[in-house]
């Protein structure tokens, strides 16, 4: 009996997990470098977590930041992924995207005008702290 009470009380925790958001996986995607090779490889490991764990039944969250050079992935007039990204908003809407503060500030300074951010980006303070915060909140934080 002490069993089954057990476990009611795992499943329980985990549909109130599951209510409040919180996903069974946490995966942080570093991208700064502005290669568009490298920015399809964080797409392309986005969609196939998403699709490896949602074929599990299992939900899974996914966060892109972008900072450095690897800002121009969120850029609308630089990124060469932006048709790509578009398609991420419409279809996969448990990865998000953190665009660095402090990377834009930079890009403004040395252009005379702010870089226009796609819309489905978050502006972070700051994308390395972003990433800390999301590595002590227990998320895998990769670099593909």
């Amino acid at each position: 009996m002490k069993l089954s009470a057990f476990l009611l009380s795992c499943v329980i925790g985990a549909a109130a997990m599951a209510q409040d958001g919180l996903a069974d996986h946490k995966l942080a995607l570093q991208i700064s470098d502005n290669n568009p090779q490298k920015m399809n490889t964080v797409l392309n490991v986005a969609a196939n977590v998403v699709r490896h764990y949602e074929g599990l039944g299992e939900t899974i969250e996914v966060r892109v930041v972008a900072f450095n050079a690897g800002l121009h992935m969120l850029r609308e007039d630089t990124s060469p992924v932006l048709e790509r990204l578009q398609s991420f908003g419409a279809s996969m809407p448990n990865v998000t995207f953190a665009a660095c503060s402090n990377t834009i500030a930079g890009m403004t300074k040395k252009e005379g005008k702010a870089p226009p951010i796609v819309a489905m980006a978050e502006t972070v303070p700051a994308g390395v702290v972003d990433l800390m915060t999301l590595d002590e909140n227990g998320w895998t934080l990769v670099r593909p």
